[in-house]
């Protein structure tokens, strides 16, 4: 499904992130990635989703090689990215149009993507936040919804960055839930081990440009 090969990649600082990176995911795994901060993690997932462009190497996504941005627009509606800031992701008035936005956006009539909200918002526990203002929820609250966004989408593959960091115990084990019964493909990164081994089949580390298997 994803495929990295040989990935080079620096900061506009000039510090180099990735030289000569590889890394594969594959349809159905459930695959964690920690590390250090800085370490490129989130990096990573940029330049899966076309958002920054490696000096050298292949992103191939869905077994095509995606180099414009152009070749981006359907690895985005088949992969869900959830940023590690939420108010990266969220630019609605309102919870109930941060989420049928996405649904909106490819097609779905008023009254489907009125069930997607609705039946999103049962999934996660957000029932009676449709109407509130987004700007006004928490930090705890915004994560929520900014997974909803994604989760409404019903992607191929999830990217998860840090999908639990603010939630307290029960809201995680909420969203844990969904994704084992929801979602078959997805990388989560995490510096909770706990969570990672609870969510995923095998988790990745990532640390000085390489990654490995722990």
């Amino acid at each position: 499904m994803i495929k990295i090969a040989n990935i080079t990649f620096s900061y506009s600082n000039g510090k180099k992130v990735f030289e000569g990176l590889n890394f594969s995911l594959s349809e159905k795994e459930r695959v964690g990635l920690t590390g250090p901060n800085g370490a490129g993690k989130t990096t990573l997932f940029h330049l899966i989703m076309g958002l920054l462009k490696p000096e050298s190497g292949t992103v191939e996504i869905f077994g095509k090689v995606r180099k414009e941005e152009k070749d981006f627009i359907e690895v985005r509606r088949k992969i869900g990215l959830l940023f590690q800031n939420p108010d990266d992701q969220l630019f609605c008035p309102t919870v109930e149009e941060e989420i049928a936005f996405g649904p909106l956006n490819i097609g779905k009539s008023h009254e489907e993507a009125h069930e997607i909200v609705h039946d999103t918002c049962e999934k996660l526990g957000l029932n009676g936040y449709e109407k509130r203002v987004t700007h006004r929820l928490s930090g705890g609250e915004k994560r929520l919804v900014a997974l909803a966004t994604v989760i409404a989408m019903h992607p191929a593959c999830y990217l998860l960055d840090e999908p639990v960091a603010g939630l307290d115990e029960a809201t995680a084990e909420r969203f844990l839930n969904y994704l084992g019964e929801h979602a078959d493909t997805y990388m989560i990164i995490a510096h909770d081990r706990k969570f990672l081994e609870k969510a995923t089949y095998k988790i990745y580390e990532l640390r000085e440009g390489r990654i490995k298997l722990l």
